[in-house]
C-alpha cells in the first residue's frame, strides 16, 4: 500500500515539474519578431520658422513630395502639423533597410523640392527590435542658422 502511494505521489510531483517547465518555456504573451516595419510622419513642431510670414513645407520620402502636387503646409511659430496635413508620408522597411524623411521648404508659386532644412531617418535596426504591433517613436531636432523644427516619426512592427 504504501509504494502504491509513494508512486502515485511521484508520479504527481512529476507531471506538476513538467507542466511548470511548459509554462515556463512558452509564456501567454509570446511575441514575434518584427520582419518590417511601417513608418510614418507623425507630427513637425515649428518653433522658429525661416521667414517673417511662416514657412512653406513639404516632406520628401523616396523622391516623392508630400503633399502632392503644387500643395505645401504653411507654419508659423509654434504650430504643429500631423501626418494628415503633409497627405500621410508611409513607407515599409526592412530589418536591414532605412527611410529619410526630409524636411523642406518651399517657395511658392512653384513648391518643387525646395531648400533642405534637415532629415530623420528610421533605421532597420530600430525596427529588429520591435515584436509585431509593438510602435517606438523617433524624434528628431532640426536647427539651422535661422529656423528651428522639431519632427516626431513612428515606427510599428509588422
Amino acid at each position: 500500500m504504501r509504494s502504491h502511494k509513494l508512486t502515485l505521489a511521484l508520479a504527481l510531483t512529476a507531471s506538476l515539474a513538467v507542466s511548470m517547465a511548459v509554462s515556463v518555456a512558452s509564456p501567454a504573451g509570446a511575441t514575434t519578431a518584427a520582419a518590417t516595419c511601417r513608418v510614418e510622419l507623425n507630427y513637425v513642431d515649428a518653433y522658429d520658422v525661416d521667414e517673417n510670414n511662416g514657412d512653406e513645407i513639404r516632406i520628401n520620402l523616396a523622391g516623392y513630395m508630400y503633399p502632392g502636387g503644387n500643395r505645401y503646409v504653411a507654419m508659423n511659430n509654434g504650430d504643429r502639423a500631423y501626418s494628415g496635413n503633409f497627405a500621410n508620408p508611409t513607407t515599409t522597411i526592412g530589418t536591414t533597410g532605412s527611410a529619410l524623411f526630409s524636411l523642406r521648404e518651399v517657395t511658392p508659386p512653384v513648391v518643387g523640392q525646395g531648400k533642405q532644412l534637415g532629415s530623420v531617418t528610421a533605421w532597420g535596426s530600430t525596427c529588429a527590435t520591435l515584436a509585431t504591433g509593438q510602435i517606438t517613436y523617433i524624434p528628431q531636432h532640426i536647427f539651422g542658422d535661422d529656423y528651428w523644427y522639431y519632427m516626431s516619426l513612428v515606427m510599428t512592427g509588422l
